[in-house]
């Protein structure tokens, strides 16, 4: 009998580790619990699995405390149908079920803290395969035959990038993992490293022994914390087994690890930028080429990929770059995580074979809008990316048909949103993000932006005049034009997609000085409609200005100068008398 325990962030953060506290409690074997990382339901969290002497799972979800006791009986009695009302239902085992999992292979089945666990599992027999008989040029040839593409968000070829580093001169190489995963709504490459770290240090040494690097870097930033303890933890570990260090598994490849946190700065998703972070300088692009597979970190030929590229390796590795390549569509190889957050009703991460559907991912696999709202739009690839509306649910997800979109695949943050999302307030909030982190290098990202982010506010506050519209198109366009790095080029992308798909929307908030999501504070009116108010006067009492007057038994009225649009008489009216216009 094993009883595993969520704690990814997003279990500890449900409560899992007091799920796991009072298991430990009533259970009387206690060696029977154990934890794994984050299985990628984070909208039934805690979830609890227990594999029993048949090793049949039950999966628990939504775990509380006070459940715990329960469970306790229900494995000593071997009587699970004692705990039926938090067992996962039919409809959310598809979930899982309707996904193809390699990068996320492991995530939620082993203990990330157990090196022997993902040995196991297969781990650590790519590296041994590789060393046994694979030159680096094999290796190379696998990677090529397996299509994998950069899954950071450019798709850049991974083959080539290692081809070009193994073709520089030089002894000294570096081998850099990505880590700095900085979209809002992004979490795939957090997950990984807190559920499955080997995978990524085997992907690692794999790649390390392809371009000829002894030295391994994973820049992760700060912010995630339990990741990189989860890291250090595995790079002891596998240390201790004599897979990293010095003559690895008897041969001469030498190859050692270590963590750099970054600090937090969007920019340095970028490549060069983060270079410049690793060096020990202010996180700034270099101007290309000189590319880094020819001059990168120290100068040095360096080789660069983000997380999730290398979760894949070890499995082509072991299962061929043939079967990899069998997945996906002519252009994009293979699968492709996402984080599927916003107004879903199944949020968490997602790993399908390209080529299935953005409606595939968002009304198959997470299981259509929460609270049976309306669909509107769908941001893929976060600040860089573009708002993709109800008209293009049936693109197909690869790179190249999603660009012909306006957005991008991105590292694969997918962020929803209902009928009730303001499309031109969505446009500022990812100006403000972009603004924000802009490391004010060259002049079209340090100014453009800001020029865009302020026409934006001041159309959402009511204050938007003819041209605004042309205005922030042109701006887009230089900036797309005149930005050093791909992260400033792309940053029009939110705007500019939604100037396509939702023109009408910003036309309402500059022409009629209205936001048609009801959305944008300034551009609201509250009203009491008298026929539906009984003169109950809760709003009024409610009111925090004083704004609301009226008698008693008869109705109220909302006076429009004094009001702040708190929403606080919306709130409290049973009635459905507060209207907003």
């Amino acid at each position: 009998m094993k009883i595993a325990v969520g704690q990814g962030s997003c279990g500890i953060a449900a409560g899992s580790m007091k799920v796991y506290n009072e298991l430990e409690k009533f259970l009387e074997d206690k060696s029977s619990l154990t934890i794994t990382g984050c299985i990628g339901m984070c909208f039934l969290e805690p979830v609890v699995d227990i594999y029993d002497d048949e090793d049949k799972l039950h999966r628990l979800v939504k775990v509380k405390p006070e459940d715990c006791e329960l469970i306790a009986r229900a494995v000593k009695e071997n009587n699970f149908s004692l705990i039926e009302n938090i067992t996962i239902s039919r409809e959310d085992e598809e979930f899982l079920e309707k996904q193809t999992r390699i990068a996320l292979r492991n995530c939620g089945k082993i203990n990330p803290e157990i090196i022997d666990d993902y040995i196991k599992n297969g781990g650590y027999e790519a590296i041994k395969k590789v060393l046994a008989g694979m030159s680096p040029e094999d290796v190379i040839e696998e990677i090529k035959v397996s299509g994998l593409a950069g899954r950071g968000g450019a798709g850049f070829p991974t083959w080539f990038k290692w081809n070009a580093a193994r073709n520089s001169k030089g002894e000294e190489k570096y081998l850099i993992c990505n880590a700095d995963e900085g979209d809002p709504g992004a979490f795939m490459d957090r997950a990984i490293i807190e559920s499955d770290p080997h995978t990524l240090i085997e992907g690692m040494l794999i790649g390390a022994y392809a371009i000829g690097a002894k030295e391994c870097i994973v820049y992760v930033r700060a912010e995630y914390p339990l990741a990189i303890i989860r890291l250090e933890n595995a790079i002891k570990q596998a240390e201790e087994k004599g897979f990293i260090g010095k003559n690895i598994l008897g041969t001469d490849f030498t190859c050692t690890f270590r963590i750099k946190a970054g600090a937090g700065a969007f920019v340095c998703g970028e490549e060069t930028a983060l270079i410049e972070s690793l060096e020990g300088e202010r996180g700034m692009p270099r101007l290309k080429p000189p590319f880094p597979a020819e001059a990168g970190y120290w100068l040095k030929p360096s080789n660069i990929n983000n997380v999730e590229t290398f979760a894949n390796v070890a499995w082509i590795i072991l299962n061929s770059g043939e079967k990899f390549s069998t997945m996906g569509t002519e252009n994009s190889k293979g699968t492709k995580v996402f984080a599927l957050t916003g107004k879903i009703r199944r949020g968490g991460l997602v790993e399908i074979p390209m080529g299935k559907t953005l409606r595939d991912v968002i009304f198959d696999i997470g299981g259509g809008i929460k609270n049976n709202g309306k669909f509107k739009a769908v941001q893929l690839g976060g600040p860089s990316g573009g708002c993709i509306p109800e008209e293009y649910l049936d693109t197909v997800i690869d790179y190249k048909e999603l660009s012909a979109t306006g957005a991008i695949m991105g590292s694969g943050g997918m962020v929803v949103m209902d009928e009730n999302t303001c499309m031109v307030n969505m446009a500022k909030f990812f100006l403000d993000f972009t603004t924000k982190e802009s490391c004010g290098k060259c002049v079209h990202c340090r100014i453009g932006t800001k020029r865009m982010y302020e026409i934006l506010e001041r159309i959402v506050s009511g204050n938007g005049k003819e041209g605004d519209i042309e205005l922030l198109e042109e701006l887009c366009m230089g900036i797309k034009d005149g930005a050093l790095c791909g992260l400033g080029q792309t940053a029009p992308n939110p705007v500019l997609t939604t100037i396509k798909y939702f023109r009408d929307e910003y036309v309402a908030h500059i022409t009629d000085k209205r936001c048609p999501a009801k959305e944008c504070t300034a551009l609201l009116k509250y009203t009491i409609n008298e026929d539906k108010c009984v003169g109950c006067s809760l709003c009024s009492k409610k009111c925090p200005v004083n704004a609301i007057s009226g008698e008693i038994k008869k109705h109220f009225t909302i006076d429009t100068e004094k009001c702040i649009k708190c929403g606080q008489c919306q709130s409290v009216c049973r009635f459905g008398a507060v209207e907003i216009n």
